[in-house]
This record gives C-alpha cells, sequence and structure tokens, in this order.
C-alpha cells in the first residue's frame, strides 16, 4: 500500500517542486516593494477572515478531541480571535522588517584592486514540515517572502482544515501583488507519504528542509533528509537561580518561564538551584508554580526543602514535558548548573537569575546553547520578541543559523566581484 501511495503521490509532489523552483526564480528578482505589498495584503486578509479561519480551526480542534489529543496539544492547534489577531499582526511586522535581499554585509578591495562584495541573497526552494500549529502556516510564508525563498508547506493532519483556510489567502496576497501563487504553496493531504518524498528533495527542488514539530518528526527528518536540514530536535530548556538572584526577581521569572505556555519550546523544562540560596528561594518559587497547577519533580534536597515534590528519577532531566511538570535540582555552584545544563540539555535556551553581574556574564560565557538570558523569562525565545516579526523556528544548528530563524537567517549570501580589466597573473 505504501508504494502504491508513494507512486500516486510522487508525480503531484515533483510537479510542486518543479513549480516552486519556477516561482523562486520569479521571486528572487522581484522588487522589495512587491513582496512586501504582499505581506500586507495578506495581514490584512488574515484579519479580514477571522470568522472563516475560526470555523475551520473548530473542525480541526473537534476532530483532534474526537482522537484524544492531549489539552496541551489542543492549545497549540486552537485559534482564538486574539491569535487570529496575533497571526495577523506578525505577518504585518514581517512587512516592515527591512528587506534583507542585496543587502552588502561586507564590502573591500583586495592588493588586485577588485572591488568585492558579500551580498544576501535567497537561499531558493524551503520545505517546511511541522505539526499542530496553523499560525505557523502564515509566520512560514511570510518569512520566506520576506526573504525571498518560495516556500512548499506540509503541515500536520491535526492542522490541515485550518491551514488550507489560510493557505487560500497566501495565494490571493501574492496573486494581487503580481507575484506567482506558487511562490507558496501547501500539501493538501494528509498522507504521510508526502512527507518522505519531501524528505528525498524532490529532484533537487527544494534546497533545505526545516521541521518545526515533536522530538520524532525532527528526528525523522534529520535522519532521512537527502537535503540540507535547519532545525532543533527539543527545548530541553533551564532556569539557573544563582545564589546571588534577587526572590521577587526569581519569582516572577521562573513562574512565567514555566507557565505562561507550557506547550511552547521555551517553556522552562528543569529549574536549577544555588544550594547556598536554596533555603531562601526555592519554597516560595515552589509554592507560586504549585498554586498555578505545576507538578514538581525534585531531587532529594529539593523533596527535603518542598515536601510537595515528587521525587525526580533521571528520565526527568532529560524529558520535554510541555506540560505543567516541571524538575527541580540543586546544584552546587554556577560550575555544577552548566555541567548539568552540559549533560542534559539540548542547545536551545538557558537562563539564569542572579544579581551578580559577574556570575552572569561567566554563565552566559560557559553556556554553548542557541540562546542564553540574564534576569530574564525563557519563553522570550521567540522570533517576534528578538525583533524579527516572527520565526520559522529556533535552530540549534551550529552552522548557517542559530536561534530564532527570521528572514535575515534565511538567506544566503554571493559574491559580487566588479573589476576594471584586471586579467590574473
Amino acid at each position: 500500500m505504501t508504494d502504491l501511495k508513494t507512486r500516486l503521490l510522487d508525480p503531484q509532489m515533483l510537479e510542486m517542486g518543479q513549480r516552486a523552483r519556477a516561482a523562486a526564480a520569479a521571486l528572487r528578482e522581484a522588487p522589495a516593494a512587491a513582496r512586501t505589498r504582499a505581506l500586507e495584503l495578506l495581514s490584512a486578509k488574515l484579519a479580514a477572515a477571522e470568522p472563516a479561519l475560526l470555523a475551520a480551526n473548530a473542525r480541526d480542534v473537534d476532530a483532534a478531541r474526537a482522537n484524544g489529543m492531549t489539552e496541551a496539544l489542543i492549545d497549540r492547534l486552537s485559534l482564538t480571535p486574539a491569535r487570529v489577531a496575533g497571526m495577523a499582526q506578525a505577518v504585518a511586522t514581517i512587512a516592515a522588517v527591512p528587506d534583507p535581499l542585496g543587502v552588502e554585509t561586507e564590502r573591500w578591495t583586495p592588493a588586485n584592486g577588485l572591488d568585492i562584495a558579500r551580498v544576501r541573497t535567497p537561499i531558493g526552494v524551503l520545505g517546511v514540515i511541522y505539526e499542530s500549529r496553523p499560525n505557523v502556516t502564515a509566520d512560514a510564508a511570510a518569512l520566506c517572502i520576506r526573504s525571498g525563498n518560495a516556500a512548499i508547506l506540509r503541515c500536520g493532519s491535526d492542522c490541515l482544515q485550518s491551514s488550507l483556510a489560510i493557505a487560500a489567502l497566501i495565494a490571493e496576497a501574492l496573486a494581487e501583488a503580481d507575484l506567482p501563487a506558487d511562490a507558496v504553496q501547501l500539501v493538501d493531504t494528509p498522507d504521510r507519504e508526502a512527507v518522505g518524498l519531501m524528505l528525498t528533495g524532490l529532484n533537487g527542488a527544494i534546497d533545505v528542509i526545516i521541521p518545526r514539530g515533536g522530538k520524532s518528526l525532527v528526528a525523522r527528518v534529520q535522519a532521512e533528509a537527502r537535503t540540507a536540514v535547519l532545525s532543533h530536535l527539543e527545548g530541553l530548556n533551564h532556569t539557573y537561580l544563582h545564589e546571588a538572584a534577587d526572590l521577587d526577581a526569581a519569582r516572577a521569572i521562573v513562574l512565567n518561564a514555566k507557565m505562561r505556555r507550557v506547550s511552547v519550546c521555551g517553556a522552562t523544562e528543569t529549574l536549577l538551584v544555588d544550594r547556598a540560596g536554596a533555603q531562601r528561594l526555592l519554597p516560595a518559587v515552589a509554592a507560586d508554580l504549585i498554586a498555578a497547577g505545576c507538578e514538581l519533580r525534585g531531587d532529594a534536597e529539593a523533596c527535603a526543602l518542598v515536601p510537595a515534590m515528587i521525587p525526580a528519577t533521571e528520565a526527568d532531566w532529560i524529558t520535554e514535558y510541555l506540560a505543567p511538570i516541571l524538575a527541580v535540582r540543586i546544584v552546587d555552584d554556577l560550575d555544577a548548573a552548566t555541567d548539568h545544563i552540559a549533560r542534559y540539555g539540548s542547545g536551545h535556551t538557558e537562563a539564569i537569575v542572579t544579581t551578580d553581574t559577574a556570575a552572569a556574564e561567566r554563565f552566559a560565557a560557559r553556556v554553548d546553547s542557541a540562546i542564553v538570558l540574564i534576569n530574564a523569562s525563557t519563553q522570550f525565545a521567540d522570533g517576534g520578541e528578538f525583533g524579527f516579526g516572527g520565526e520559522i523556528g529556533i535552530s540549534t544548528n551550529r552552522l548557517h543559523a542559530r536561534g530564532p530563524v527570521g528572514a535575515e537567517q534565511l538567506t544566503t549570501y554571493k559574491y559580487v566581484v566588479r573589476g576594471r580589466g584586471q586579467i590574473r597573473p
């Protein structure tokens, strides 16, 4: 059956790849004003289509509940009037982001007299594979349009109806801005075979695959993709309360980092507390979390300070809960905290809370993660909060892009070399 499905889907997907490649060439040459216009139109269309988008999303949510989806994942899937407005605003913000294409990042003249410039240019065609968040359809499309890339989007079956409704608006906006509608295409089948075909690169049509979803999806993409991958595996994030942490700041930051939205990849999953400050800091911080409905799983010392905690196991240090559960560990000092992060972390986002500037800077220097925060919630791990307008994901790669991936991070570069008739001796 799988072979039959692949044979049926293969020509459709290959054609989609060919159309995307042609659209990428047109988009590369399109003026910045046209791409800006498409984004402005899309923002207005999203806001105006709120009732239709909510109705499509309700169908997705009803089906997901019937299939037993957890409430944490339902939250990821759900659109509300505020979230539709936020989606429209994110696109408007991306429209206002300075166009990255054609920007000279460096220019110099070596001894041979050549005028050499490094210039930002689109990557080409991006394949974006994501799961239950319909807003990713709009965010990914907007960032690809802003950066001059064509996109093939494959959403999870859970958000297909929502994404189809958004994709229709994207096509309208592109056409009205005199840009090829094929610049953003949504795979309209829930068949998982479509993912496998995208991972082949569609005969070279796809330049980069960007997975955004759970551990199993990202692991599959990283294992099977025959083209470059820009991704993060999971957000196993830590907040560290240094012995010099201000108690009020610690309470506010930890509560927000864990409980603002437990299902996002920027949520804190492990709390590390200096032994020297644990008795002063942990009971109050824990009380706030428990009152907010968070289950705490602590090591022996943490449980002794907060008897309501459940004893932690080794598995708790390596689990991205995406739920109101937090692992808690007492550590000897800053070095022990960063050692724990190096051993168990996923390289995504870490935070320190302290009034000791030297300790904060040492933590930032020692921690090798994509994002390191000082006295701020890990939930700021978001392209919108970084001023990018939106993000296509958080990259934990060490090459090309790292951290929130916005429009600028979706470009590569070329060298434009201007001479005056030079020849090489």
